[in-house]
């Protein structure tokens, strides 16, 4: 399948879950919690799951799936994908409008193709590899802020709280040179926000891949620089324009 085929698939499964998703609205309640006594999995999470995987599946069976809630599945194709079926349970537990269905699509483990739909908005961001990114179908841009001054920076927190410790560091040094700051609780929709310009920029430390899978690709094929976790710049995602992408990392690595 070719990354376009591909990203149609995405937007079609995520709008699925998303439908899904609406119909669960305000029924969350935490069934365990993951790397921390915040890090909480609701019921729906693992029902949305469970509806994607056997929605790819029907539609390119023999794939290959990591996910957020479930065992990886091995297939023997070169199609895999990468899935957040709610990205933003807290806000989903707490009745807060904020959260995302994310899918990423990858060929020989590169990814090629992704959508995220934001359920409430009931929007879909999309893009596949050399292609562009939409948004509804249609075409967006990472449009330039003048400067670090005239940008509204979004950022996230980790479930840990040493790690909170830093980033708090780095949130005060942002904070006074920017527009604003904006916490939404989505990285997959603060990186597609980075992506129609609502955002001009988004950093995150200790997020994972089915986090940012969808939304780095969307970001990128928009026209925004994006930097992904390793061990040089301290497990960072970060995304920006290009016009203030060098100034604004200064600030944030200090």
């Amino acid at each position: 399948m070719t990354p376009t085929e591909l990203e149609t698939v995405a937007v079609d499964v995520a709008g699925v879950a998303a439908a899904f998703l609406r119909g669960a609205a305000g029924t969350g309640e935490a069934l365990r919690t993951k790397s921390s006594p915040t890090d909480v999995v609701t019921a729906v999470d693992i029902q949305s799951e469970e509806l994607i995987r056997g929605e790819l599946l029907r539609r390119c069976p023999d794939s290959s799936i990591v996910g957020e809630e479930l065992a990886e599945e091995v297939g023997h194709s070169s199609i895999g994908w990468i899935v957040d079926p709610i990205d933003g349970t807290v806000n989903f537990l707490y009745d807060l409008p904020v959260f995302a269905v994310s899918i990423a699509a990858t060929r020989d483990g590169t990814v090629v193709a992704g959508a995220v739909a934001d359920v409430l908005r009931c929007e879909v961001f999309s893009a596949a590899l050399g292609s562009g990114a939409h948004l509804d179908g249609s075409p967006i841009a990472t449009q330039a802020p003048e400067s670090v001054a005239q940008a509204l920076v979004a950022t996230g927190f980790s479930y840990h709280a040493d790690r909170r410790r830093t980033q708090a560091a780095a949130l005060g040094r942002v904070l006074p040179a920017a527009r604003d700051v904006r916490v939404f609780g989505s990285a997959a929709l603060h990186l597609c926000w980075v992506a129609n310009s609502r955002c001009g920029a988004f950093f995150e430390h200790d997020l994972k891949v089915y986090d940012w899978a969808a939304g780095a690709l969307i970001a990128t094929e928009a026209g925004a620089q994006v930097e992904l976790p390793s061990d040089l710049n301290d497990d960072m995602v970060y995304a920006a324009s290009p016009s203030i992408f060098d100034p604004l990392r200064e600030l944030i690595v200090g």
